[in-house]
């Protein structure tokens, strides 16, 4: 689970039954965030003795409280208002993974403009199949 302080809200990273994935997702977002200049709080949650054990406690902060409730448990249905926010983001995610894999870090206010437009206007395969260009410029197959 990610901690967005803007929100003052934690959401879920990424799900999966098995750790290395999960390790993978929130190595490449924490990269993300970082490259956009914020801090990243994350929060490992997973089962254990038929229960959910929060595994990697985050660092002591007043202004990031740890989550009540492990990423198992329903939440409700998000508004489509905020769904669309929520995709919107996950595309910017995935194209600034994309650049950072191509050895694009230091991203400038342009830059950062240029990734949010496409990140708006392009729907989900094809912001992943420019990810995958990104990457393999960068060497990743």
């Amino acid at each position: 689970m990610f901690h967005q302080p803007a929100r003052d809200s934690w959401t879920v990273a990424a799900e999966s039954p098995h750790r290395a994935p999960v390790l993978y997702a929130v190595a490449d977002m924490t990269q993300t965030v970082r490259a956009r200049g914020e801090e990243a709080t994350v929060a490992l949650w997973g089962p254990e003795d038929g229960a959910w054990r929060l595994f990697d406690a985050p660092a002591a902060k007043e202004t990031a409280p740890a989550p009540a409730a492990p990423p198992g448990t329903p939440a409700p249905a998000p508004a489509p208002a905020r769904l669309a926010e929520r995709m919107t983001g996950r595309r910017h995610q995935v194209l600034l993974a994309g650049l950072g894999k191509a050895g694009l870090y230091d991203l400038g206010a342009e830059d950062g403009e240029a990734v949010r437009t496409m990140a708006e206007l392009l729907d989900e395969p094809t912001v992943r199949r420019v990810a995958h260009w990104l990457s393999v410029a960068g060497g990743e197959r």
